[in-house]
């Protein structure tokens, strides 16, 4: 494939400056110090959509059950025992002797507290859908929980697993959410010490965290995770050695960094989806040009995501086909519509929209490396797209999108490692904040896909839900996120494909 460097946005690339070796005081001190680039602007990880958010709430929390990284197999946690007693229904045993980390006792009251109400709308968690499936939780015993369902959720476990934390309900009822969430406190194997949203986040080794638990006794005794605002930045302090764990550095840097003897750098495909939002329904105005089905085909048209995967992420990037990771459940690539890079055919139907001119538009987005965004622009621009592109971080487009502001946004969204289609295309399609198609037939498919455990009826709704989305060209997803880190050769640190680094596994050499 032959491709312009114009077109991508690649320039000359320098090797990094090599940067005196400090002596090796973190390890000795039995201290992690991380770099995420996007500040979390609430660690309580109910309240943010965030990967960093998660991340950092996974260290701190435990769920009723866990999901181990390398099997994807439930096992058990906060609960050592449950039963599907129907298809709308979990029964739960609790493991007893567990301690919160202010030391006060993890009970049944707090599992049903956490879980109705993060299911009541009032309490306007970052992501309903996660949890519009849950009609409830009831006590049923001194250590058992029931929990009953809305509707048939095959993939209930998981989300328990990946995104249902358990709050001490007496310590949040005395402190308010407000008060909770500027330090949460879980049963997780790290608590927190220090939470400043600005710079960044502190935790310690929770000595009480219980016997069995699925996380395990960390190795490592502090992590000091700093927010980073840019790529070159992070870089630079790993080259420095004043952090020693950076990820989702620029590729073109993976070399140069693991020829440095005191680093190493790492790939692997994760369940991340980049892709390009657009607004058909008019939330920006219905004078916005994305409302015109023919100037979305062009959109798709003018791209050639093969080469932003293969040339610009690399390391294995795929173009997904349809709207979810292809190994999610209902993620069949072969129902949808495909748009091949036709420039020519791009022009030719902003033409037939009205635009043989092209147009002005503003493009956000928070991808990094910028290079990435500054590709799909001058795709844009090349066939008439005149994309004035607007970096921002992650909340600050966050909030615009949830307002309905943005016309055009590329973002990413990994489904908190979901492996089911539930946990994306409704986040996008079923008339939520994020939704900027607001189709009611997509959101008719999408439920019907998600109010039955029938595998076939479920593959039905979401093959005529990806029909759709492609046919009308909603959501162009663009390419798989590859995680790349780059860490210190003294820091042993597993990687998984669920996108959800564990610091708790870490260790020094």
């Amino acid at each position: 494939m032959t491709i312009s460097r114009r077109v991508l946005g690649l320039g000359a690339l320098g090797a990094p400056m090599l940067l005196a070796q400090p002596a090796f005081a973190q390890r000795s001190a039995n201290t992690l110090r991380i770099a995420f680039r996007d500040a979390v602007p609430n660690v309580d990880p109910y309240f943010n959509s965030q990967r960093t958010g998660l991340i950092i709430g996974h260290h701190a929390m435990d769920g009723l059950v866990h999901r181990d990284p390398a099997t994807f197999r439930i096992v058990p946690a906060l609960a050592t025992a449950w039963t599907w007693v129907d298809s709308k229904t979990l029964d739960f045993t609790l493991r007893t002797g567990v301690k919160f980390h202010d030391g006060s006792a993890f009970s049944a009251d707090d599992v049903v507290y956490t879980i109705n109400t993060v299911a009541n709308p009032a309490t306007r968690v970052a992501t309903p859908s996660n949890y519009a499936w849950i009609e409830g939780a009831e006590k049923t015993g001194a250590n058992t929980v029931r929990l009953t369902m809305k509707r048939p959720t095959p993939a209930a476990l998981d989300y328990l697993a990946l995104v249902t934390p358990i709050w001490p309900k007496a310590t949040r009822e005395r402190l308010g959410a407000d008060g909770f969430s500027r330090l949460p406190i879980g049963t997780g194997p790290y608590r927190f010490t220090k939470n400043d949203v600005a710079s960044g986040v502190e935790f310690e080794r929770f000595a009480d965290y219980y016997e069995g638990g699925p996380k395990g006794r960390p190795a490592i005794q502090k992590l000091v995770v700093r927010y980073i605002g840019d790529a070159a930045t992070e870089l630079t302090e790993l080259l420095g050695q004043r952090v020693d764990w950076i990820w989702n550095m620029n590729p073109d840097q993976v070399a140069n960094v693991s020829r440095l003897p005191y680093l190493q750098a790492t790939r692997q495909e994760s369940m991340r989806v980049g892709f390009l939002n657009l607004d058909a329904a008019g939330r920006t105005g219905a004078d916005n040009p994305m409302t015109k089905l023919k100037v979305r085909q062009a959109v798709w048209h003018s791209l050639d995501r093969v080469a932003i995967a293969e040339r610009l992420v690399g390391g294995g990037s795929r173009v997904p086909p349809a709207p979810c990771f292809p190994s999610q459940f209902g993620c069949n690539g072969d129902v949808a519509v495909t748009y091949a890079y036709d420039p020519a055919k791009a022009r030719a139907l902003l033409a037939e929209a009205g635009y043989p001119n092209g147009f002005d538009i503003e493009l956000t987005s928070y991808v990094q490396p910028r290079q990435w965004s500054e590709a799909v622009q001058n795709y844009l621009q090349a066939v008439g797209i005149r994309a004035r592109l607007n970096l921002m971080q992650v909340a600050a487009q966050i909030q615009r999108s949830q307002r309905g502001e943005l016309a055009m946004q590329m973002a990413s969204w990994g489904s908190y490692s979901i492996n089911d289609v539930s946990a994306i295309m409704p986040v996008y399609f079923a008339g939520g904040a994020d939704d900027y198609a607001r189709d009611p037939e997509m959101t008719r498919l999408i439920e019907t896909g998600g109010n039955t455990a029938d595998e076939e009826a479920r593959k039905t709704a979401y093959d005529a839900a990806i029909r759709r989305a492609t046919e009308q060209a909603y959501w162009c997803p663009l390419h798989t996120y590859v995680s790349t880190f780059g860490f210190q050769r003294q820091l042993e640190f597993p990687t998984f494909p669920d996108e959800l680094p564990r610091f708790y596994l870490a260790k020094w050499k």
